[in-house]
């Protein structure tokens, strides 16, 4: 089985500065894209930033410029650095990615159980 944990989330004044983690572990061949979604009250759930194995990154355009997502290889981790947090970034930030495991030619999806940004104004 494959479990993606993330770490990071919290408290944050505007303006502020959070990192989030977020580590994939198990029988992992190789893990494809990888990504960040968020979702806040109320509102569907939106891809906020993704990264291809080899380094390609996507953004929602509200955090252009503020976020970036990175990745380790070699730890099965990806990031999200958040700056310039604005109320608007509080939400429940999920990890996503796409993981082939050991025994099989499939890739399957997997999402993380989530982690709380706030954002006081």
């Amino acid at each position: 089985q494959v479990q993606l944990v993330e770490s990071g989330g919290g408290l944050v004044q505007a303006g502020g500065s959070l990192r989030l983690s977020c580590a994939a572990s198990g029988s992992i061949v190789n893990i494809g894209t990888m990504g960040w979604y968020r979702q806040a009250p109320g509102k569907s759930r939106e891809l906020v930033a993704s990264i291809s194995p080899g380094g390609s990154t996507n953004y929602l355009d509200s955090v252009k410029g503020r976020f970036t997502i990175s990745r380790d290889n070699a730890k099965n981790t990806v990031y999200l650095q958040m700056n310039s947090l604005e109320p608007e970034d509080a939400a429940v930030y999920y990890c996503n990615a796409d993981v082939r495991r050991s025994g099989t030619l499939i890739t399957f999806n997997y999402w993380g159980q989530g982690t709380q940004v706030t954002v006081s104004s």
